[in-house]
Order: C-alpha cells, then structure tokens, then sequence
C-alpha cells in the first residue's frame, strides 16, 4: 500500500473518509514532515539495538494518531502495540497499517492501563521500549506513570528508554541538571531512574494543525538496575515535589510548609547536617543529594 502518512492530502482524505478531524481535547497534532517520524524511529530502535542487542525487540507507542510513527516503527521493532484513546482512528489506523502485521492497535487510555500486566501478557519474552507524540497538557503524567511502572520488583528495568515529542520548553526541564534554570521536579524524578537527552526540534510547520509553539524529541534511557539507593521512593518522590512546591523559597522554607509534622528547626538540622547551606534552593540540589535529604527525613 506504502501510503505517505505525512502526506497533507492523504491526512486529509483519511479524515474525511472517516468523518473525524483532530481534536483539541485530546491534543491532537498530525505530522506532516516525514522525516521526523522516521527520525524517531530510528534513535529509538539505534538505542535499543545498543542496549539489548539482538533481543527480540517490542515497542509501545502512546497515541499514534493516523499511524505516520507507527508504520515506521512496525518497520524497525518485532512488535508494535500502539495504544490510542480517541476510537474514532481505529479504523484509520486499521486501514493505514494493513500491510504489517507485527502491529496490534489497542483503544485505551494509557493512563489506565496496568503495565505490569500488560508488558507480561503480551510481551514477555522481548525488551521493551517506548515512543510517544504527547500532547502538551498530559505530558508530566504519562512520564511520571511510565516511570512509576518502569520497574521490576526486583528493581531492574521493564523498559529501555522512553522517546517522546513534547514542546520545547517541557524538553529543556526534562533535560536540565542542577546547575541550569530550567531544572525541576520532574527533572530530578527523571534523574532518579534514568539519563534524558534532548535529540532535536520539530518545527510547528511539520503537524497539521500547526501548533503555536515549537516542539523537541527527547529520549530518557533508563538505569538497567536502580543507580541510587534509597531507604523509601515514596519519601523521596514527596521530598522533591515538597522542595519545589515554592520555587522562590529557600529549601528549608518549602520543606517545612511541606512537611508541617517536622519543625523548621529540625529541617534546618538535617539541610546543615548534609553541608548545605541554609539559604539552598531546591533547583541546586542533584538527585543523589535528594536521596541522602530523604534518607534522613525517613529516619524521623
């Protein structure tokens, strides 16, 4: 069939066949610049192929839209599962991936699927990865819950890496260290489990519609095994949203609006205790420092 997804007339033939158009409750912006789906593509498989070898591969893709990504990813990966929330594309996506058949289409909202049960029933015996255009207003969530189910009980890694479209700006704090501006909570969650990378940018003029802002991949390659050693991630995930809950604040002041069953004294104690300054802020904190600070609050 070879139909060209990025094609503005084939997506808009698709769209009047079916009767549907994007929808701006679900984020929707179709890519209509062929070169960014195979780019995905292909830094997720090289990366994956770097990590696992010749394992056999499996990819979750999260809103595959028209199936411009998914075609190339059924291309490169042994298996495909694409996982999209609006049913009015399933029979697009029927129709736009006919020709392979490693693909299976699955009408859901990810954020309500069980992960652990789903990578067990149907991709046991592969290594697993993740792709994703996401729209803007859900981005942080489905992060955060792909991280949240990425791990094993025995603590090593369900997942390879994670690669995701988001904007720019989002791009720069997923991206950040603790010496940059732009560094935050959901920057050091992410330094907890893995390394994100900033791949490049995609213009606004490459979906349909365009969006107002400009858009950058990103792929975060999770830690194998667990890098940092903590006493609770359930501590450690409430000590960093805490201590940048009030960004102006000083450390000390976010936490103990945070943590009122903690006085400011004995905060100020354990910050000190550590070698930090008082006057710390959250932004200048790494996540192995955020282990040690959680380490202490949980010992309380």
């Amino acid at each position: 069939m070879n139909m060209n997804l990025c094609d503005v007339s084939v997506v808009k033939r698709l769209m009047s066949k079916y009767q549907t158009g994007t929808k701006k409750s679900f984020g929707q912006n179709f890519l209509i610049n062929k070169d960014v789906p195979y780019s995905i593509a292909s830094e997720s498989i090289s990366y994956h192929r770097q990590v696992c070898g010749g394992k056999k591969s499996a990819v979750i893709e999260i809103g595959p839209g028209i199936g411009s990504l998914t075609s190339e990813l059924c291309q490169v990966y042994d298996k495909v599962f694409a996982i999209e929330i609006d049913k009015a594309l399933i029979p697009i996506l029927a129709e736009t991936l006919a020709e392979y058949d490693n693909v299976s289409v699955i009408n859901e909202d990810f954020l309500k699927i069980n992960l652990d049960e789903f990578i067990e029933k149907n991709l046991g015996e592969c290594t697993v990865s993740v792709c994703a255009n996401l729209p803007y207003y859900i981005t942080t969530p489905i992060i955060m819950a792909l991280l949240e189910k990425a791990r094993n009980s025995d603590g090593t890694s369900k997942l390879t890496s994670i690669t995701v479209m988001v904007q720019r700006e989002v791009a720069m704090r997923l991206c950040a260290n603790e010496k940059k501006g732009d560094y935050g909570a959901i920057t050091a969650s992410i330094n907890y489990y893995g390394e994100a990378k900033r791949l490049f940018d995609v213009t606004p003029d490459s979906f349909l519609p365009p969006p107002k802002v400009t858009s950058s991949v990103v792929r975060i390659e999770l830690y194998p095994e667990p890098k940092y050693k903590v006493e609770s991630e359930k501590m450690l995930f409430k000590v960093i949203s805490g201590a940048f809950s009030q960004r102006r604040k000083t450390l000390i002041n976010s936490l103990s609006s945070s943590f009122s069953n903690i006085t400011k004294d004995k905060i100020g104690e354990i910050i000190s205790g550590l070698g930090f300054d008082l006057n710390i802020r959250a932004e200048k904190l790494s996540i192995g420092d955020f282990c040690r600070l959680a380490d202490e609050f949980a010992r309380l």
